[in-house]
Order: structure tokens, then sequence, then C-alpha cells
């Protein structure tokens, strides 16, 4: 961790020192600096909606890194090294540690459809070149109400910003695509079922209405839930035509999908 360059995993100050030090590229700063401006201001009086991504942010709860491209090898191959390491750390870091992931900026403007089929891209790479198998609790339907993306033997809720957003301004990034990583065990003892997780949406969606200025998304739900879906979640549709209509994730439980680099002597 804190390794030289920014396509590596970075603790909050280790990154604000290399922005201050102009260690990053610019695209990065403006990234991360629009980032923290979002979770930490507020729109018209109204907090960020998440208050949990809020209080991570303020109190550098969270870790990060940047990747170069949404579709080049090498730099999802750097994405898969990052949120490997993000996983042996976590759950020593600290109780609300999420990975949060800014991409490079597309050299031209994508629509939505694009960004939908970027982020299912990444999240497909990365299972295709997971080193471990994927979980044996864990559905390889994404139509089952317990499916999640996993990653590493991890389940875990990825969510996203990008540019595509017009009303649904807490979902909206400028710069380019943005996934926050969040392991399904930084959930435990907020599920749906728990009277802490009741009370939690029942902030949050009220914060989603103030701060949007519109109702919370109408496929907005929980985990484990009959008739809720998690993939739909990742990235909220803002034009339905645009969204795909089923999940365009091909999960396997063949392992290793691709062939692994042989152990050094």
């Amino acid at each position: 961790m804190n390794e030289s360059g920014h396509q590596v995993l970075m603790e909050q100050d280790v990154l604000r020192r290399r922005l201050d030090d102009g260690d990053l590229p610019d695209w990065a700063r403006k990234h991360y600096e629009t980032f923290r401006e979002t979770m930490l201001g507020d729109r018209d009086g109204a907090p960020f909606p998440c208050y949990f991504g809020v209080e991570s942010e303020r109190n550098g709860d969270a870790l990060y890194t940047f990747v170069d491209s949404m579709t080049d090898k090498d730099a999802l191959l750097a994405l898969r090294e990052s949120l490997l390491e993000y996983l042996e750390v976590y759950p020593d870091y600290s109780e609300a540690c999420s990975l949060v992931t800014f991409f490079k900026p597309p050299a031209a403007d994508l629509t939505e459809a694009d960004y939908h089929e970027h982020l299912w891209h990444i999240l497909q790479f990365l299972h295709v070149n997971d080193p471990e198998p994927w979980p044996a609790d864990i559905p390889t339907d994404p139509d089952d109400p317990t499916w999640e993306f996993s990653f590493g033997g991890e389940p875990m809720f990825p969510t996203t910003r990008a540019p595509f957003y017009d009303e649904r301004v807490s979902r909206y990034c400028p710069w380019g695509l943005e996934i926050t990583f969040q392991p399904r065990a930084l959930f435990d003892g907020i599920t749906a079922d728990t009277e802490a997780g009741q009370k939690a949406r029942e902030v949050i969606q009220g914060r989603i209405e103030e701060y949007d200025g519109v109702c919370p998304h109408a496929d907005l739900g929980d985990w484990g839930v009959e008739g809720d879906r998690e993939w739909p979640q990742y990235m909220f549709s803002s034009d339905e035509s645009q969204a795909p209509d089923e999940c365009p994730i091909r999960i396997t439980r063949e392992h290793p999908k691709v062939p692994m680099a042989p152990a050094d002597d």
C-alpha cells in the first residue's frame, strides 16, 4: 500500500499529500477533489445522502486508487491488484473501509449505454481474472435475490457515479466513471432485517429526496429480499432505454478461468 504512482492502493493522507506535491495526474486531482467536495459539502443545504460515505471521507476511513483506462488490459490488471490488496487490509484498517476507484476520463463524451457497458466489462474482467473461486454460498445467477458480485472470495456491493446523471445528482460525477467497492461484511448489523438497518434506510432515502429533488430510484432495494435485485443498483439507470434489461455479466464456478502465472522458484 502507498507505493509510488497512482494506479496503487492509497490511504487518504498519502493521496492528499501527493496531490499537494503535484505527484498525481491532473485528472486524478479533479476526480478526487470533486468527490471530496461532494461528500463533505451540501446541495442547497441538503447533505450528501449516504452518511456512511460522508463519515468515511471525513474520518479518513476509505482507501483509494486511480485507473488509467476502463478498457486497457494492463490498467484493469492494476485495478485487480489494488482490489486484492484492499481485500487483504480492509478488515484491520477500519470498520468503514470502502475502496473508492477513479477512472481516467474518456477521450470523447460517452452515452449512458456506454457507461453501463464499461461497468460490466470491468466487473467481467475482474471475474475472469479472479485468483479465488466464486464463493460457494453466492449463486451464479444475477436474477437470484442473494446474488452479489464477488471477487477474491468476497461478496461486495459496487456503486457507481458517472457523468450522464442529470436529475439524480448524488450519482453525478463530471469527470468519468467512479466505482466504490464495499464488501458485504461492511453491512453486518445494518442489513434490512435489523432495526439499525431499517433506520439507516429511512434516513438515507429521506436525504436522497432532499439532495436529488426526486424520489429514490425504483431499483433501490435490499440484498436477499425477494423481488429486489442487486445488479441494477450498481449503476442506476437515468434513461431505461439505455440500461441493460438483463445483467450482462456471465458468472462461472470454473476456476481458474485464465492460466495463472507460475510461482517463482
